[in-house]
């Protein structure tokens, strides 16, 4: 099958770029944990028309479409890797950037796939919308409808990233319906034009669709209306530093009480282990030889140089002054006797920051603060959603070929960063927790993987806990070792009650076939794409035989 000459015929200039093999795996097979894919072709998007015309070219020639955005899916992958009876077709909806103003007032705006976080941030600065970008830790140049779609969160106060999507539209790919990009009953009812009560109304009328486009391979979303969270009046971080492990269960008490008493002023709050922390202030102190855990004498090493805690408790508060000062009174309270507590807005923060921007000589001690505190600021301006690359160096922590300089765009699978994602959810429970921690740091080490841990408090009943597994993308063994690894925490996690929320797409596709659940999924995938040309495996681990065309 000649598809340049298939596509070339079928698609106009104004439509779409064709790009063949070799650019295409180039541009889009890399990923942080395997060799690059091999990519049959690709179709850079420039209007939405070539959207159903490749769908329908696809039914009929039988070859599959795996649709990106961004591409920018580190750690969990966005192409599978399977062995497939016709060519592999990456469809690129990178360039389709446009952001529709749908009610400034309401805070909602719709986006398309390529409009990513600092995107819509200069959106919003420039056309004065005083709300908050749904930002992530992947950075500024991740797409924000993607992460929708793969129900991300963040830490502002709509932490839930798809409970904010009120609307969505698409393409599906059956052969029958892929001429007419789906909508909703309420926006093919509407015949005012202005698509106003869909896009403000969440839950439209008859089934609710929409929730079957996430962490699925039953559409191509084309675009996606949001509400935003306005900027707060007033706002303040709070960081509270815990030097005795053994206040573990009165920190996640701390956490579940102030989660249950302060919705809406509180956002998500972030628990990080010492080794999670050390991982975010020091290079690796094994240097070339980085596949190896740290010894405790490392850890104990740099946490004394940098003051640092067993436990860190990181989180935002929201709303006027006097509910954000009664808030920051009440917390400080219950906090006193678990550690250090400082906020963002502390007389002792803002001294701190008026010194080291003096011009002083350079001395050691007064770098790593001004280090510490530009830390602050940037976990700050996440907070109140502004993007940035604060988390991204942790995907660096083991590639000994990259200096890290956040002046710079930091790109993990460009750089050839080694990481997985191990993110399962967790009963907020000190006795269950403590379970999980031991979990971790007994199965790690035995593959040469650091256990960084991090709990996201997104609930008072509910956490999830992302642990990167970092490693050396161009050693085999450490490549190996870090899928073992996974592979093991998912299967005992899982018989132990720990879920993840998300996984990658090698893991997607191995998924138990025969689970009801599963069972179900694969029959809506049979219905709505009977020849199976989207993103096979993909959230469906029963590949379809295609049917005769």
């Amino acid at each position: 099958m000649d598809l340049m000459d298939l596509f070339s015929k079928a698609l106009h200039d104004t439509e779409a770029v064709l790009l063949e093999t070799k650019i295409a795996t180039e541009r889009y097979g890399r990923t942080t944990f395997s060799n690059n894919i091999p990519i049959d072709f690709a179709v850079e998007v420039l209007n939405t028309s070539a959207i159903s015309k490749l769908l329908q070219l696809a039914n009929s020639h039988q070859f599959y479409l795996f649709p990106i955005s961004s591409g920018n899916n580190w750690g969990y992958g966005s192409i599978q890797d399977t062995s497939l009876d016709g060519p592999r077709v990456v469809v690129d909806l990178g360039q389709l950037k446009a952001i529709i103003p749908t009610n400034k007032k309401a805070g909602l705006i719709t986006v398309q796939p390529g409009v990513t976080q600092q995107d819509l941030f200069d959106y919003l600065q420039l056309n004065d919308w005083p709300f908050m970008v749904p930002v992530t830790g992947a950075g500024p140049h991740c797409s924000i409808l993607s992460n929708a779609l793969e129900r991300g969160y963040g830490i502002t106060q709509r932490t839930d990233h798809f409970a904010a999507v009120n609307a969505l539209k698409a393409y599906l790919p059956h052969p029958e319906l892929c001429k007419t990009k789906f909508e909703s009953a309420v926006s093919g009812l509407d015949g005012s034009g202005q698509d106003f009560i869909d896009k403000t109304f969440k839950w439209g009328l008859g089934p609710y669709i929409d929730g079957l486009f996430t962490q699925s391979n039953f559409g191509i979303v084309t675009e996606m209306t949001i509400r935003l969270a306005p900027r707060p009046e007033h706002f303040s971080a709070f960081y509270l530093q815990i030097f005795d492990a053994d206040k573990f269960a009165d920190a996640v008490m701390l956490i579940e009480q102030t989660l249950l008493e302060c919705e809406g002023i509180v956002g998500s709050i972030n628990l990080m282990d010492r080794r999670r922390i050390v991982s975010m202030v020091a290079q690796n102190p094994n240097g070339q030889d980085n596949h190896k855990t740290m010894t405790e004498e490392q850890v104990e090493t740099i946490a004394k140089e940098q003051r640092l805690p067993q436990w860190m408790i990181v989180g935002s508060m929201y709303g006027s002054k006097a509910v954000v000062s009664a808030t920051q009174k009440r917390f400080k309270h219950r906090a006193k006797s678990l550690g250090q507590l400082n906020f963002s807005n502390s007389w002792l923060i803002n001294i701190a920051k008026l010194i080291v921007n003096l011009p002083l000589p350079s001395i050691a001690i007064m770098n790593k603060i001004k280090a510490q505190l530009l830390t602050l600021d940037e976990g700050i301006e996440i907070m109140l959603g502004k993007p940035n690359q604060v988390a991204l160096p942790l995907a660096y922590w083991r590639n000994p070929r990259v200096t890290v300089n956040k002046k710079n765009s930091l790109l993990p699978d460009k750089d050839k960063c080694g990481l997985l994602w191990y993110a399962p959810l967790i009963r907020m429970s000190p006795e269950v927790l403590t379970d999980f921690i031991n979990f971790v740091r007994a199965t790690t080490p035995k593959y040469g993987i650091e256990p960084l841990i991090t709990f996201t408090n997104l609930r008072h009943d509910c956490i999830d806990s992302t642990v990167p597994l970092v490693f050396d993308l161009e050693n085999p063994e450490a490549i190996k070792a870090a899928h073992n690894c996974l592979e093991e925490l998912f299967v005992e996690g899982c018989k132990k009650g720990f879920i993840p929320y998300r996984i990658n797409i090698k893991q997607q596709a191995v998924l138990p076939a025969d689970d009801i659940f599963w069972k179900t999924t694969n029959l809506l995938k049979q219905a709505i794409d009977p020849n199976g040309i989207l993103a096979p495996n993909r959230y469906n681990p029963v590949e379809t035989t295609p049917h005769s065309i």
